[in-house]
């Protein structure tokens, strides 16, 4: 990654939606600078309250020093909006300091990392470069990259993950005091909703032939038959959770999987990842510097695979597949087609889904009945990523594109999916057919679930 001077400043936009038709026209440059502009000023904001060595240390060996993450969206937006997008054809490797594969989270402690000053000039000096690119560049319609605007629709989702990224590492420092520069209180829930929704038996097609924003893993578009089921109309909240920790969940081998207990054997865990235990039997919950009695309202987060898993087999659930998860998300029956969001096809909006970390927290159940899916589902989108059966593995005619190190270097290697998003997912990074992946131990990222059982 080079350095150089900064860049002059910019001014925030609103940058939720769906990708823009973005073309040659003066129009479609102009508006993928206002949305680098705002997806930068928006990762910068979140920084902003933490101290230098806040930014540089390692936290956890599950997360990266926040440094490194500034440090890689720096590098990830050189290497494809200043060097790929000159269309010769020839991709260069990441720098390796920043090259995820070559430098585990575990291990990037031990790298020699710029200060978060020198961080900041690299971020502008970079940004610099890749707008004297754009002013260049032509949107080819047979270049697969550049057609589109593929390659800046992917930088801008790439940026917003590791904003994620970045609240998740935020989340664990012990005691931070940390008040972010924005946090509006979630809508009010006017009724709870609870119970299972029916989705009957038939064919849905599943992923997605999108070539402007979809990533390689969401390809192609496929027909799958599923028989009836019935999926829980809104996701376990921290009052269901409760009644299951009180009941001795945790000590109940019954419960768990094989492996699952031998995780809480060596974890010794005993409740969610940032409840805490106050006196008289009660509980508070920890969200990203601020510390509030336990809304059992609200979905349970910071859960791993192995406790959502536990969680469904004492409640005489299961969890669902990703593909059962998807076609009561996404699948219309009276068009016959999958819609972009379960509400439809319009953007997300603060009317529909709590995203875009605007309130550092999940809402309560019921927040959003706008955002409902055709079956009746609430809260698909946003306040938490939720934990499915399934592993993560490619679909049927898979094709790595752009770089296999995103998707194919995890397939098969015990990653399970997650679907629909959190508060902290950026608009930008979250649709019906997105797929994220963790391994099931995994309890940093803002995790529920939803249960499912045959019909």
């Amino acid at each position: 990654m080079r350095s150089g001077s900064a860049a002059g400043a910019g001014s925030a936009v609103d940058a939720a939606g769906p990708p823009l038709p973005w073309g040659d026209g003066g129009y479609g440059r102009d508006s993928i600078v206002r949305e680098l502009i705002a997806h930068r000023l928006q990762t910068l904001a979140l920084v902003e309250p933490l101290t230098d060595e806040q930014l540089t240390f390692q936290h956890s060996p599950l997360q990266s020093p926040i440094v490194w993450d500034l440090g890689h969206i720096a590098d990830f937006e050189e290497q494809w909006l200043v060097d790929a997008s000159a269309g010769s054809g020839a991709v260069r490797a990441p720098h390796p300091t920043y090259d995820p594969v070559l430098n585990p989270r575990a291990l990037r402690s031990r790298l020699r990392l710029p200060s978060p000053e020198e961080m900041r000039g690299c971020l502008r000096a970079v940004r610099e470069r890749s707008e004297r690119r754009l002013a260049a560049v032509r949107f080819d319609p047979n270049d697969r990259l550049l057609a589109q605007g593929y390659v800046y629709n992917m930088t801008l989702q790439h940026e917003a993950q590791h904003s994620e990224t970045i609240l998740q590492t935020i989340q664990l420092i012990p005691g931070v005091r940390y008040e972010p520069p924005w946090r509006a209180e979630p809508l009010v829930a006017i009724s709870a909703p609870s119970g299972l929704a029916t989705v009957p038996a038939g064919p849905f097609l599943m992923g997605t032939d999108d070539r402007s924003v979809a990533y390689d893993n969401e390809r192609p578009a496929h027909v799958v038959d599923l028989p009836a089921y019935r999926i829980d109309v809104a996701p376990v909240t921290n009052g269901d959770y409760l009644v299951f920790v009180e009941d001795g969940g945790y000590r109940r081998p019954e419960l768990w999987t094989a492996a699952g207990w031998r995780w809480l054997g060596d974890a010794k865990v005993g409740h969610p990842g940032q409840w805490i235990a106050t006196s008289h039997g009660r509980w508070s919950e920890r969200s990203v510097g601020r510390v509030a009695a336990l809304d059992p309202s609200r979905p349970v987060v910071h859960v791993s695979w192995y406790e959502a898993s536990a969680y469904a087999r004492w409640a005489g659930k299961r969890l669902p597949t990703e593909a059962e998860w998807e076609k009561a998300a996404a699948w219309d029956p009276a068009h016959a087609r999958p819609r972009r969001y379960p509400w439809g096809d319009a953007p997300p909006g603060p009317d529909r889904a709590n995203l875009d970390q605007r309130c550092f927290a999940a809402a309560p159940v019921g927040a959003y009945p706008r955002g409902r899916s055709v079956v009746g589902c609430v809260q698909m989108l946003g306040d938490v990523w939720e934990w499915t059966a399934s592993d993560f593995e490619p679909y049927p005619g898979f094709e790595v594109f752009p770089y296999r190190e995103y998707s194919a270097v995890h397939f098969g290697k015990g990653y399970k999916v997650l679907r629909g998003g959190s508060w902290a997912t950026r608009p930008v990074a979250v649709r019906n057919t997105f797929r994220n992946w963790d391994l099931p131990e995994r309890r940093q990222i803002f995790a529920g679930f939803r249960c499912a059982a045959d019909a």
